[in-house]
C-alpha cells in the first residue's frame, strides 16, 4: 500500500529541522545528506532522538506535518524489501542502546532497540546467557532492525528465529503514542501475538523501542563438522540424513559453490565431541570430512558469513525441506543458461537458503519470477532482500502474499492509518 501523504516544499527544510530540534532535545536532528541516500532516496531530514519519548514525540510531529518516516538502527538492512520512494524524515533509534534489565534467574532480557546484537550478547555473557541468533553484521545490527525483520542465521535450526524467543514489545505508533504487549516471563503470553505481529513488518506498524526476549544458556564447548561434496546432488541425501540423526545440530548449513554442509553442535565438550564424531560417520565416504574447534571452527563460519557480504541481489528462498535440493538444482542449471552467477547459502535443514545472483538484470527478473512460478503460495516463497531498487521494482521484493494481504492491510490502517510509517517497504508492499 502506497502512502497518500503530501509532502512540504523542499525550501521549508530549514523550518522544519529547527521543529524537529524541538521535539529531540537530547538527540540530534538535521537535513539529510548524501550519507544517509538509500536506494538513490535521500531524505529531507534526519533524527536521533535520545529516549524513547523523544522517539514518540517526532512521531507525533512527523504524522501531523505528513512526512514520511523511515526508521532505521545500525542501517544494516535499509535497502531490503520494497524500494524506498521518497522519504522525509530518517528517524534512527541508534541511541536508544541500553540492555534494561537482565533477568537472568529467569532466563529473559528486556533491550532498547538501538542496542547492537553483539553488545547485547556481551553483558549477558556475565551470566552465561545469550540470545541465540547469529544474522549477518552482528556488530552492527541492532535489536530493533532484527526484530522488523525476523533475521536469524545459522542458528535458526536449533533456536529459531526473533519470533520464536520474543515475549514483550514496547512500540511507538505513528500517532506518538506508546503501545505496551507481552510480558517479562516466559510464561506470560498476554499480548504476545502482537509482539509477534510486530516481528518481521518491516516497521511498516510502529517504530519498536524496547524488545523483551526469553534467553538461551551459552554453551560452553561447540564443534563444527565440515561436509565437502562434488554436487548439490550429492549433498541433498547427507543433509536430508544429519537432519534427521539422533542429534542436537544448533546448524546445519548448506553453501554452494563449491558444495559443502556445515553441521555445528554447542553442549558440553564431551557430547560435541561425540556428537561432531557420530555425524561424521554417518555422512561415511559419501564426502571429506573435517571437524573444526577453536579458532578453526570460528574461521569456518566467518567464510561461511561472507555470503551476506559480498555484492550482488540477495533472494530469501524458503521451501520444505524435501523440496530445497531439487530447486536449488533446478537454479543452478537455469542460472548458468541465463549468464547469471548463482551461490547459495542457508539452513539446509529448514529449506531457508539466500541465494546471490549476479548478472543482467533483465536475466536476474526472469529468474526470480520463474522461480516464484515453482512456488505457489502455501508451499514456498523467494523474497528480494537486497536488490538494485530497478529489480524490485519490476519484479516486487515480495512475490505474491496470497489472501492475508487484504488482512494486513487493515492491520496497517489501524496502526498507521496516514500510511507514513515505511510506506512501500512492508510485506506486500504495505
Amino acid at each position: 500500500m502506497v502512502a497518500t501523504t503530501t509532502t512540504a516544499p523542499a525550501d521549508s527544510t530549514p523550518a522544519l529541522v529547527r521543529a524537529l530540534l524541538a521535539r529531540v532535545t537530547g538527540g540530534t536532528a538535521r537535513a539529510g545528506g548524501s550519507r544517509d541516500v538509500t536506494d538513490d532516496v535521500q531524505p529531507r531530514l534526519v533524527a536521533q532522538p535520545a529516549t524513547p519519548e523523544e522517539v514518540a514525540a517526532t512521531l507525533a510531529w512527523a504524522t501531523s506535518e505528513q512526512l514520511r518516516v523511515q526508521a532505521a538502527g545500525g542501517r544494516t538492512k535499509l535497502d531490503w524489501g520494497g524500494a524506498s520512494g521518497p522519504i522525509d524524515l530518517l528517524l534512527s533509534t541508534a541511541r536508544l542502546d541500553r540492555v534494561v534489565e537482565h533477568r537472568h534467574g529467569d532466563l529473559t532480557t528486556t533491550v532498547e532497540a538501538g542496542a547492537t546484537l553483539s553488545a547485547v550478547n556481551a553483558a549477558l555473557a556475565a551470566h552465561g546467557q545469550r540470545l541465540p541468533w547469529d544474522p549477518p553484521w552482528a556488530d552492527r545490527a541492532t535489536i530493533g532492525g532484527i526484530v522488523a525483520t525476523n533475521d536469524s542465521g545459522p542458528r535458526r535450526h536449533g533456536h529459531g528465529a526473533p519470533r520464536d524467543s520474543i515475549i514483550g514489545v514496547t512500540v511507538a505508533r505513528s500517532d506518538g503514542r506508546v503501545a505496551r504487549a507481552g510480558g517479562i516471563v516466559v510464561k506470560n503470553v498476554a499480548g504476545y501475538d502482537l509482539s509477534r505481529l510486530l516481528t518481521g513488518s518491516f516497521g511498516c506498524l510502529g517504530v519498536v523501542l524496547t524488545a523483551t526476549f526469553k534467553l538461551a544458556p551459552a554453551p560452553p564447548a561447540s564443534r563444527t563438522l565440515e561436509v565437502t561434496v562434488d554436487s548439490l546432488e550429492a549433498a541433498a541425501p547427507i543433509a536430508a540424513d544429519l537432519a534427521a540423526a539422533p542429534l542436537t545440530p544448533t546448524a546445519i548449513e548448506i553453501a554452494s559453490p563449491p558444495v559443502r554442509l556445515l553441521a555445528r553442535f554447542e553442549s558440553v565438550d564431551v557430547s560435541v565431541t561425540q556428537q561432531a564424531e557420530a555425524a561424521r560417520a554417518l555422512v561415511g565416504p559419501r564426502g571429506a570430512t573435517a571437524i573444526h574447534a577453536g579458532a578453526e571452527e570460528q574461521s569456518a563460519w566467518e567464510g561461511h558469513a561472507a555470503h551476506w557480504a559480498a555484492s550482488g541481489t540477495l533472494v530469501k528462498l524458503a521451501t520444505v525441506p524435501a523440496e530445497l535440493f531439487p530447486t536449488l538444482v533446478w537454479l543452478r542449471d537455469r542460472a548458468a543458461g541465463a549468464g547469471v552467477e548463482l551461490a547459495a547459502a542457508g539452513r539446509a535443514g529448514l529449506g531457508v537458503v539466500d541465494l546471490r545472483l549476479e548478472g543482467p538484470l533483465d536475466a536476474q527478473a526472469q529468474i526470480v519470477s520463474e522461480l516464484r512460478a515453482r512456488l505457489p503460495v502455501g508451499r514456498g516463497s523467494a523474497v528480494i532482500r537486497r536488490g538494485a531498487p530497478d529489480l524490485r521494482r519490476r519484479v516486487g521484493a515480495w512475490g505474491t502474499i496470497g489472501d492475508a494481504l487484504p488482512v494486513m492491510r487493515a492491520i496497517k490502517r489501524q496502526f498507521d492509518p496516514a500510511g507514513v510509517l515505511n510506506p512501500g517497504r512492508g510485506p506486500g508492499g504495505l
